[in-house]
């Protein structure tokens, strides 16, 4: 196959999500199928153990530091790249050699990793030894070439993986892997097949590298854009470069992704000022902290909170416009923290509620698929209910959570919320709730909140004085408004492009998958759209059984392996393009091949509410 031919056959394949690596496993899949050149006639059946002498490696005891740091490069998996390994990230001594199982491997032999990255392949570019994990094979050169060996393997990685053991690590033995079969074609065939191979993946190296060059000139285009959009001075100008970008997004947005980025930049130039013209009225600052501390000085009064010492604003950087104010956040909204749980309440009258979590809190929007219940005391329910227009804001949990923010809108009667999620109350008709919300979920917001927060390794947590000291920037009310709408405005439009790029990655994942199984009989797992959890909640967990044949019609199968062979059945299922009865079909007939393990019992329980935010 010319390269040429290759481009004009599957340059659709190649500009489809995650096309270059389908491109590459379909060269490997074409050269062990003798489709890449003319085929002769005289290809054998015969297994990987006739083809050279195997071996495995061994790791020389810890306890001795003298078998250790010498001349001989010691592989270990993570060492192994796929390609000619030059390198070793350890090393042994003579000694540490003939004290422990490790061998001499000599330089251009095969290796193939057996336990954890199944399949993950090196040509040993010097001599070296191996610990156990890696197989070796000193390939019998009057038989087979080693690099036709290596793209052999590659081709049926997938399907030895399939035949790995164990739940935490897959592995495969040696004696599994001699058994594999492979259609044999002469030597020289095999010199051919792999300069073709050589040329084919180099085209497609190429063809990345393209993309990703023009993947980087797209980005600047676009963020050039945007500064337009963002320093417009005026209305005219401003429409100018928005209709430049609804002219031009098919040159400046290839994903969804870069659509979701261009949206958040949009926020944060809305909330430093720059989507609006400047409003002649004035910020009325005494007017919305009249109001805010009237509304403290009666909870307060009535024993719903504590007066709080008085924190000052938090410095900040962010330029924002000569005419608008910032104010610590506590002073023009009251911040009460939520109910702790597992209090004792005995001898009290309690009330059953469900509640707020994190995970209940996103980004402008709730997730109240899973609302857990809690008890508090009767006296306490005015303190922890969440009432309609007020502002929920997460303390943390993973960094990424830190400082989430959204208003509440109703649909739970009695909802109340954990002391991991901050309340706050705006009382004041002057600053607009839906202000605040978009500050705190913008990059102002959240470079604070993370800027502000503990942070321990993967974790993250604000606390209520952080919150309260919030530099809250505010516009004149009308110029809240006018920013709001705009936004919106703006968002809407983008949103709309958002949806012709998810409908044009689907086109060119089915085409790219129809092409490829046309080419090779196997169906290929299609890149669906996010789809919302069922109304019944799967929570079996399942696990990969015998292995499938590599042409055998087993897509659940093959998601599994991609995920060490384990996962639950909600998450294979939001893998699977289909719906969850569709699903059950296809789990049905996987289970009885035996290529997916019987799960202990068929569980399937109704989930709370099938709500997925307001």
């Amino acid at each position: 196959m010319e390269a040429q031919q290759f481009l004009a056959e599957f340059g659709h394949i190649a500009n489809s999500p995650g096309g270059i690596t389908s491109l590459r496993e379909l060269v490997l899949q074409f050269a062990v199928q003798g489709r890449l050149i003319e085929k002769g006639s005289s290809w054998t059946l015969r297994t990987l153990s006739d083809l050279g002498k195997w071996g495995s490696g061994g790791t020389p005891a810890k306890t001795h530091a003298d078998y250790y740091g010498g001349d001989i490069p010691w592989l270990v998996i993570g060492d192994l790249n796929d390609g000619v390994v030059e390198s070793a990230s350890s090393s042994i001594t003579q000694k540490g050699l003939e004290n422990s199982s490790a061998k001499l491997v000599p330089a251009g032999s095969l290796l193939i990793g057996m336990y954890g990255s199944i399949g993950k392949l090196g040509i040993a570019g010097v001599q070296c030894a191996t610990n156990q994990a890696i197989a070796h094979c000193v390939v019998d050169d009057s038989l087979a070439l080693t690099t036709y060996l290596f793209v052999f393997i590659r081709a049926i990685r997938a399907n030895l993986f399939l035949k790995g053991k164990g739940l935490a690590q897959q592995n495969i033995s040696q004696t599994i892997l001699k058994a594999q079969e492979i259609e044999l074609p002469p030597l020289e065939e095999q010199f051919r097949i792999v300069a073709k191979v050589n040329e084919l993946i180099a085209l497609c190296d190429n063809l990345e590298v393209q993309q990703k060059d023009c993947r980087r000139v797209q980005n600047k285009l676009r963020q050039a854009t945007l500064k337009a959009v963002s320093t417009a001075t005026g209305p005219y100008e401003l429409q100018t470069a928005w209709s430049f970008l609804d002219e031009n997004f098919g040159l400046l947005f290839n994903s969804p992704e870069d659509v979701d980025q261009f949206i958040a930049e949009l926020k944060n130039i809305s909330v430093r000022g720059l989507l609006s013209l400047a409003s002649t009225s004035s910020v009325d600052v005494d007017r919305i902290t009249i109001d805010c501390d009237n509304l403290r000085d009666s909870y307060v009064s009535s024993g719903l909170m504590r007066r709080q010492k008085l924190v000052t604003v938090t410095s900040t950087e962010v330029i924002y416009p000569a005419h608008w104010a910032i104010v610590p956040f506590d002073k023009v909204a009251v911040v009460i923290g939520g109910v702790t749980k597992g209090r004792n309440l005995r001898g009290k009258s309690v009330l059953t509620r469900p509640y707020l979590a994190v995970a209940n809190v996103q980004r402008g929007f709730f997730k109240l698929t899973e609302l857990k219940t809690i008890q508090i005391g009767v006296e306490e329910l005015r303190k922890y209910l969440v009432q309609e227009g007020d502002l929920l804001i997460t303390e943390g949990g993973d960094w990424d959570k830190v400082g989430r923010t959204a208003i509440w809108r109703g649909g739970v009667e009695g909802v109340l919320h954990q002391n991991h999620v901050f309340k706050a109350r705006v009382s004041s008709s002057y600053l607009l709730n839906e202000w605040v919300e978009l500050v705190f979920n913008s990059g102002v917001g959240r470079d604070y909140f993370s800027g502000a927060s503990k942070q321990t390794t993967n974790l993250a947590s604000i606390n209520m004085t952080q919150v309260r000291s919030f530099p809250l920037p505010i516009p004149p009310l009308d110029e809240q408004q006018e920013i709001l709408v705009k936004l919106d405005e703006l968002t809407s439009q983008a949103v709309a492009w958002r949806k012709q790029l998810e409908k044009k990655q689907r086109l060119a994942s089915l085409l790219a998958g129809a092409t490829v199984e046309a080419l090779t009989g196997i169906a290929t797992e299609q890149q669906e759209e996010p789809m919302k959890a069922p109304k019944t909640e799967l929570i079996a967990q399942l696990r990969l059984g015998d292995t499938p044949n590599i042409s055998a019609q087993a897509p659940l199968a093959k998601i599994l392996t991609r995920h060490n062979g384990e996962m639950p059945a909600k998450d294979l299922w939001q893998r699977f393009s289909g719906d969850v009865d569709a699903f059950y079909a296809q789990l049905k007939v996987e289970v009885s091949k035996g290529w997916i393990m019987e799960p202990p019992v068929a569980e399937m329980r109704q989930t709370l509410t099938d709500v997925e935010g307001i």
